[in-house]
């Protein structure tokens, strides 16, 4: 096939699938047309599973799958087919298990060797075009592969049958017992040994800024007044908003550090990344009012909305590492580029305050950090006073950043991901309650808006929309996180239409992925493709997990509604993972924080009649993860009341007294 030709990819609406529509490779989307050829021709599969933003994936590209001598021996031998991983979660997610059984690999780009049956017998990460970094080339690789299936097909299918036999081993779960008291203690102490006193963070590099890690701490720190605990929080949280991974020109945060001290991102922006931290920021501001965790909710939003937001509210997935060849192209500066665009003056105190050198800090550039910056001599060499300082930077910054946009932009992938939508509905509720800002409520609902018009169809949910298509039914994560959003909107409006639409997804939840068998729910809907196991996730991972989600959300939604069988459901989905949990604590931590919240002494405070509103304000402001609070309006008088414990105390008719008791 020439490279000049389309190949099947070019009918696809994925960004990821379209930037591999002129390979030479003769690809196939996933589905029955590819597996029907493998077997009519008796080939094995060559999957590779990845997305549009990803640097090693265009890597390869450049290497391999534009490569004719690769694509002679793709097409000749294998039936090749892209994934995008973001439209199929579950396809990925299964044959990344596969992969780390079988090589204690993990990432992307992912690849595996499957039967025409979809059963898999080799896998790996990136692969070479030749062998190096130790790895094995695919020059190599796909001859002896093609070789095996041919001469020793049976021992592949041994291999295949024994992973996916070892896969429904550990996706059945059926324990139900009981969790140990003292394991948020020892989660709290494991995090303490994972973590960077110096930077904040937890493990070595890369380092991932880690933000359910963060929620948890805080909420530990609520509990336990363990101020270790909330410690480890704003060492964190100060070290990623002086690093290089945040943006400071324009916003945002890059995906990870490749160094231990936040300096050297790997700079590609994801849509759930800025949604996870938003929630931490906004929920360490509202313990410590911290005024520039206040600054980084806003600038991260004015991001979000100015870059990765479609015209009708809801928002892209991910922004690219990449421009014009390469990773970091649009973030970096030269300190002569600082200077010519600032002027001497201007451009001499960024660069002093900003880590601007003529050496540079990034392969011969700068990425613009605070990480050593030192305000106070700032301020004595340049005789001038914060206020000053705080308002020339702030200038400065606005025309680096327009500058900055006259340069080739990176690739963004403007798909519209129902999952991570709904994260960033949930999180622009939550700071929209508790900065009292009625714009970043607006843009939830809009978003929200958008997938309740273009997402559902049939009164079925989708998981992805691009260019006028809604495709593949959705997730656990889908539901999940929308589920989370509608509370958060309820909770931060006090407009029944959330609470209601919570309900319905809750019932769709219960309806569509409930292991009645096993208990929790599973990955893929009744409705969804069957693939060679159902899948039950409970391990976080880029997100949390749907499972812990959902027990979390559930136990709020029960308590809203005073329903006695959902809050039943969320105790039993925890109690289900229980083993799990144990063994390992943070690696499942909103299934811990869901069990967090089931064993906490939070509140809840039923409000009756009015005036509320001030009330209602304290609540949305202050930070209490474990207290839910709903209304209804039958008297014209106030009448508050308050439970704990499973007892309820007499209802209060004054707001100050009310207000008082709360705080």
């Amino acid at each position: 096939m020439s490279s000049q030709c389309h190949n099947r990819l070019s009918k696809e609406k994925s960004p990821y699938l379209l930037q591999h529509a002129n390979n030479p490779v003769d690809w196939f989307p996933w589905g029955e047309e590819a597996f029907e050829k493998a077997h009519k021709e008796n080939k094995p599969l060559f999957v590779s599973i990845g997305y549009s933003t990803c640097h090693w994936c265009h890597v390869m590209e450049r290497e391999s799958f534009k490569d004719q001598e690769v694509a002679d021996i793709l097409n000749k031998h294998f039936i090749s087919i892209k994934v995008d991983r973001e439209e199929r979660p579950d396809i990925d997610s299964i044959y990344m298990t596969i992969c780390q059984m079988l090589t204690g690999e993990s990432g992307w780009p992912l690849h595996v060797f499957l039967t025409p049956d979809q059963k898999p017998f080799y896998a790996g990460t990136y692969f070479p075009k030749e062998q190096k970094y130790g790895k094995p080339g695919l020059l190599d690789l796909l001859p002896r592969l093609h070789k095996a299936y041919e001469n020793e097909f049976d021992q592949l299918e041994e291999v295949s049958e024994k992973l996916i036999e070892a896969f429904q081993v550990t996706n059945t779960t059926n324990n139900h017992t009981a969790i140990e008291p003292n394991i948020i203690e020892t989660a709290f102490h494991q995090l303490a040994g994972m973590f960077d006193s110096q930077h904040g963070g937890f493990g070595k590099e890369p380092k991932f800024p880690s933000p359910l890690q963060l929620l948890f701490l805080m909420r530990y720190y609520h509990e336990t007044n363990e101020d270790d605990a909330l410690h480890m929080v704003e060492i964190t949280l100060d070290g990623i908003a002086r690093g290089g991974i945040s943006d400071h020109l324009g916003g945002g945060f890059a995906r990870y550090s490749t160094d231990e001290m936040w300096l050297t991102p790997h700079f590609e922006k994801m849509l759930y990344d800025q949604a996870l931290l938003l929630m931490a920021y906004t929920e360490a501001y509202q313990i410590t009012r911290i005024p520039q965790y206040e600054e980084v909710v806003y600038n991260t939003v004015k991001f979000v909305e100015r870059e990765m937001t479609h015209p009708e509210g809801p928002f892209y997935s991910a922004i690219d590492a990449d421009s014009e060849g390469e990773e970091g192209t649009y973030y970096v500066w030269s300190f002569q580029e600082v200077i010519q665009v600032l002027g001497e003056d201007e451009g001499t105190l960024f660069a002093r305050s900003y880590d601007i050198t003529e050496e540079g800090n990034f392969d011969g550039r700068n990425i613009p950090n605070l990480i050593y910056t030192d305000i106070a001599s700032i301020l004595e060499e340049f005789n001038i006073s914060e206020d000053e300082l705080e308002e020339r930077l702030d200038a400065s910054k606005a025309i680096l950043l327009e500058h900055r946009q006259n340069r080739p932009y990176p690739h963004i992938d403007d798909k519209i991901i129902t999952s991570w939508n709904g994260l960033m509905a949930a999180a622009l509720a939550k700071a929209g309650a508790a900065f009292t800002n009625p714009h970043f409520i607006s843009s939830a609902k809009r978003a929200l808006q958008f997938i309740e018009n273009h997402l559902i169809k049939e009164n079925v949910l989708y998981a992805t929309y691009r260019d006028g298509e809604a495709k593949n039914v959705a997730y656990l994560d889908d539901y999940a996180n929308l589920l989370w959003a509608y509370v958060e909107l309820y909770e931060a409006t006090d407009e029944e239409e959330y609470l209601e639409k919570a309900k319905q997804i809750a019932s769709e939840i219960m309806d569509n992925f409930k292991d009645e068998v096993n208990g929790g729910f599973y990955f893929t809907s009744t409705r969804g493709e069957k693939l060679i196991v159902r899948e039950k996730i409970i391990m976080d991972q880029i997100i949390p997990a749907g499972n812990g989600t959902i027990a979390w959300q559930f136990w709020r939604l029960a308590k809203i509604t005073d329903n006695p069988d959902m809050l039943q459901l969320a105790e039993n989905t925890i109690s289900t993972f229980a083993e799990e949990i144990t063994l390992y604590p943070t690696s499942l931590l909103s299934s811990l924080m869901a069990f967090q919240t089931l064993n906490s002494k939070g509140r809840e405070i039923k409000l009756i009649g009015n005036p509320i509103s001030d009330i209602l304000k304290v609540l949305q402001t202050t930070y209490r993860p474990f207290d839910i609070w709903s209304t209804t309006a039958p008297l014209e008088t106030l009448s508050v009341e308050i439970c704990q414990n499973n007892s309820c105390h007499a209802p209060l008719k004054d707001i100050e007294k009310v207000i008082k008791e709360i705080t």
